[in-house]
């Protein structure tokens, strides 16, 4: 899905941002609230968005979409500001020519091609070049399947087609919501790279996702929402590590269960051990340090590891640890 911009036509250069653009952030959020009746869905939500991929990660209902809707002028805010380079995107049509939305739900019409659905999109906005549309399907690996129904195709399928009727506007402001969803693993890859790359052109691409490895595989910079509140902002790395050192509960399978147990206790790193049958369960605020110490620990008892994971490790879990 994107905006319809303007009446008027679109220049059709070579993808890209206007340089002077590029040292300011694009996207200005500021002190954000949005209210649903009584549903409070963004509190006082201030961040920025600038050249490159941000990730917006999240829990399902932390605010996300509403977040990206208010950006691209689809909702009002209820308190607060947005500015899309300088203008207030509810109010302003010119910042319409600048921005796309890819939306989370498939809305497109069945009963077009992708490539009927694409050149739709190009003429709503006035752009007139007529490679366009087929450049942009080219861009989704969509060039072989650009004449077959959408009815027709797969969720992943659906999904980089919404993303080329979106780059055929050639945004400079790209939203994406949830982009990776129903992908198999090639498209997965192939849809990350694209959008690695329109960031590395000097474009502002917004990506939400509830997954952490889709958005540390997509954006260094991550904006981390909770309860309609930002809950962290920074480079990934801090933020998992922020995470890694909350207190959870680590399960491990081993043989000798009791004699690696025994090597545990003195680790610093651990604050509890509960031994049952091969199954141990390590109680730490320090995981790395446990991740670390336990092969080592393993070895010295003669103990095959067999399995380790989290017991509490699903981003729910470490989000609400983050707003504590």
């Amino acid at each position: 899905m994107t905006l319809p911009s303007e009446t008027g036509t679109r220049h059709d250069g070579p993808l890209g941002v206007d340089p002077a653009l590029a040292p300011h952030p694009t996207v200005e959020v500021n002190a954000l609230s949005v209210w649903f009746g009584p549903k409070v869905a963004l509190s006082e939500v201030t961040c920025s968005f600038g050249p490159g991929i941000t990730g917006l990660l999240g829990p399902n209902g932390a605010g996300k979409t509403t977040l990206m809707r208010v950006v691209v002028g689809l909702l009002p805010t209820g308190a607060g500001t947005v500015r899309v380079t300088g203008k207030n995107p509810r109010t302003d049509r010119s910042t319409h020519r600048r921005l796309a939305l890819v939306p989370e739900d498939e809305a497109v019409p069945d009963a077009l091609t992708a490539r009927e659905f694409v050149r739709y999109v190009a003429r709503l906005h006035g752009v007139t070049g007529p490679d366009r549309p087929d450049q942009a399907l080219g861009s989704v690996g969509l060039t072989d399947a650009a004449d077959r129904r959408l009815r027709g195709f797969s969720k992943g399928m659906r999904q980089r087609a919404k993303v080329a009727a979106a780059l055929v506007t050639d945004p400079q402001v790209l939203v994406l919501d949830e982009p990776l969803n129903g992908t198999d693993p090639i498209q997965r890859a192939a849809l990350i790279d694209l959008f690695r790359r329109l960031g590395a052109e000097g474009r502002t691409v917004v990506a939400s996702s509830h997954v952490l490895h889709e958005v540390e595989a997509m954006a260094s910079r991550v904006i981390v929402l909770v309860h309609g509140r930002v809950a962290a902002a920074g480079d990934h790395r801090a933020i998992r590590d922020a995470m890694a050192d909350r207190p959870r509960r680590v399960l491990v399978r081993a043989g000798r269960p009791r004699e690696l147990a025994a090597a545990l206790v003195g680790l610093d790193a651990v604050a509890g051990l509960w031994v049952d049958g091969d199954q141990l369960t390590v109680g730490t605020s320090r995981a790395r340090d446990l991740a670390v110490a336990l092969p080592r620990l393993a070895r010295s008892v003669d103990s095959r590891l067999i399995e380790v994971r989290p017991l509490d490790d699903s981003l729910e879990s470490l989000f609400r640890e983050l707003v504590r």
